[in-house]
């Protein structure tokens, strides 16, 4: 049956699965959970997150910024960080450590491959 599912894209993240099909799910605190396929994720970050950096081994991740300001650092060239502003968008390799860095509260899009991937914790 076709429908049009009206979803809250402030309080949920999407996963895509392996079969193409989409579903909501309620963001909760925390790490994100991981699928096997792409989440999607609209959030709005304030401060740097809670982790020395992490890393997606199954498929690259892509960030766009909606508003506000950030940096990408990769481990790949740590002395270069990619700053990223409204409109800018950046695509982290797969198997790349990487960290965001808040500059400004910053509403951000990301898409994130799984099932995989990892932190480190804060040093």
């Amino acid at each position: 049956m076709a429908e049009v599912i009206p979803v809250d894209a402030a309080n949920h993240s999407f996963d895509i699965w392996g079969d193409k099909t989409i579903s909501p799910r309620e963001q909760t605190p925390g790490p994100p959970q991981r699928i096997d396929g792409m989440t999607v994720g609209i959030v709005t970050m304030e401060h740097n997150a809670p982790h020395g950096g992490e890393v997606h081994p199954d498929g690259d991740e892509l960030l766009y910024v909606i508003s506000g300001r950030l940096s990408v650092v990769g481990d790949s060239s740590p002395q270069e960080p990619l700053v990223l502003g409204p409109g800018a968008a950046c695509i982290v390799r797969k198997g790349e450590w990487h960290r965001v860095e808040v500059l400004e509260p910053t509403q951000l899009l990301h898409i994130t491959p799984g099932p995989n991937g990892d932190h480190r914790p804060e040093s």
